[in-house]
């Protein structure tokens, strides 16, 4: 007991201290604003949207992704692997934006000035109206921003923004988290459009936490092997046009190219008379894109036959192949099966179900279909196959592109025939299908 007393008796005193909250509000995120014009309510229908709050960047395959162009006040998050080029296509922006007479300011908190310099001078991409400044501390960047009152802004890259009154290292989740606060009041409060370079972890999502996500307007992501030359930027979220829009581009010593033809660009280089090949056509948004889908069949050494795709859906695959074991005797269950997608490109779309079907039978019967043959159709548990949309716009780019036949779904036939030189042939079921081309 006398040991306990000894021991509360060395305990100091705590000290109540009240912390003025108008101070917390004035400090530490640098980005002040005057919230009287955010606090008057208006009427929804007298808001008008002018034409002209949308800035061409001057690259259409992103403008396209965009929604038309860069909304005044906007704040999009750019995610991609290291390497991959969104430093490039943003520095391009700037380039093509200053010389067009917009002020744009460029942040760097990854590389120097001299860095830069010698990238842009590679690229071509300087202009008078183009402001460079490598700095890190979001309460000295925010006073730049107000001084300097310029129309676009870029951050490159969120991860190495930090804020003096947050007690992380840059990069943390509350660093990521509170910078991204601090970019989107200043972005609201003063009309910026603000774009962020955000870097991708192994599992593909950007670093950081999840509501980084929720609190821009728009999140693009680069797509592509590093290793290759091509390049897909993919809308995943946007407040102000479509998420199903993609733009190619092709990566060159002078920078990113754009590829106005992505379905010639993705077949260059096909086999003509290969097993297992099929060319089908998705839809991107409003765009169709022809596709080369490969397939590798063989039987299994082991007793588990290995199952692999590349580019699309595994198990969209292996319930295609049940379909076609079941309804069409097609005995896959001893077989190793591969699935690729050529050209790095992700598809979802169930329009590319017949495609696949093919190209696996293809392979499974060692036998070459037709070079010029384009194929499209959901394929149902049923063994069904079924219509797809915009069926009419996938033939038109099978004929654009000098293909001859185009297998689509039979309740589609009378559709696609219209207006279309090309042989358009119709199957109802994968059975019909096979019994067509096999």
């Amino acid at each position: 007991m006398a040991g306990t007393m000894s021991r509360l008796q060395r305990v100091e005193y705590f000290v109540e201290e009240t912390i003025d909250k108008t101070e917390l509000k004035n400090t530490g995120n640098g980005a002040k604003r005057d919230r009287r014009e955010a606090s008057e309510p208006c009427v929804l229908s007298e808001i008008t949207i002018r034409e002209e709050n949308k800035t061409l960047t001057g690259i259409k395959e992103l403008d396209r992704v965009l929604g038309g162009g860069i909304v005044q006040g906007s704040l999009t998050l750019v995610g991609g692997d290291p390497g991959i080029g969104k430093s490039t296509l943003l520095l391009q922006v700037c380039h093509n934006l200053s010389t067009a007479g917009h002020k744009v300011l460029y942040i760097s908190g990854e590389e120097s000035k001299v860095q830069i310099k010698m990238r842009a001078d590679r690229l071509g991409a300087f202009s008078e109206h183009m402001l460079l400044l490598c700095e890190t501390n979001l309460d000295i960047i925010s006073e730049v921003i107000r001084k300097s009152k310029p129309e676009v802004v870029i951050i490159d890259s969120i991860q190495t923004m930090y804020n003096e009154n947050v007690s992380a290292a840059p990069g943390s989740v509350s660093q990521v988290r509170e910078s991204t606060g601090i970019l989107l009041q200043l972005a609201k409060g003063l009309g910026i459009s603000i774009f962020i370079v955000g870097h991708v972890t192994k599992e593909g999502t950007v670093a950081g936490p999840r509501v980084l996500e929720h609190m821009v307007d728009t999140v693009l992501y680069f797509e592509g092997d590093r290793h290759a030359s091509y390049r897909i930027l993919r809308g995943v979220k946007n407040r102000f046009g479509s998420t199903n829009e993609i733009g190619v581009f092709e990566m060159r010593e002078t920078g990113l190219a754009e590829v106005k033809n992505p379905s010639e660009y993705m077949l260059n280089g096909r086999p003509e008379n290969a097993s297992g090949s099929v060319v089908a056509c998705t839809m991107e948004g409003t765009r169709p894109l022809l596709i080369e889908l490969q397939a590798l069949v063989c039987h299994s050494n082991f007793g588990i036959p290995r199952r692999q795709t590349t580019g699309t859906d595994f198990n969209r695959v292996n319930l295609l192949m049940a379909v076609l074991e079941k309804r069409s005797g097609v005995q896959l269950s001893s077989c190793d099966a591969y699935v690729n997608i050529t050209g790095g490109i992700k598809i979802q779309e169930p329009a590319i179900d017949l495609g696949i079907v093919l190209a696996i039978l293809s392979s499974f019967r060692n036998k070459a279909l037709n070079p010029k043959m384009v194929a499209f159709g959901e394929v149902g548990l049923s063994g069904e196959v079924r219509a797809v949309s915009m069926a009419k716009q996938r033939v038109a780019e099978a004929e654009k592109l000098g293909f001859e036949e185009c297998v689509v779904p039979y309740v589609s036939l009378e559709e696609c025939k219209k207006g279309s030189k090309i042989r358009v042939i119709g199957v109802s079921s994968v059975q019909d299908a096979m019994d067509r081309l096999f």
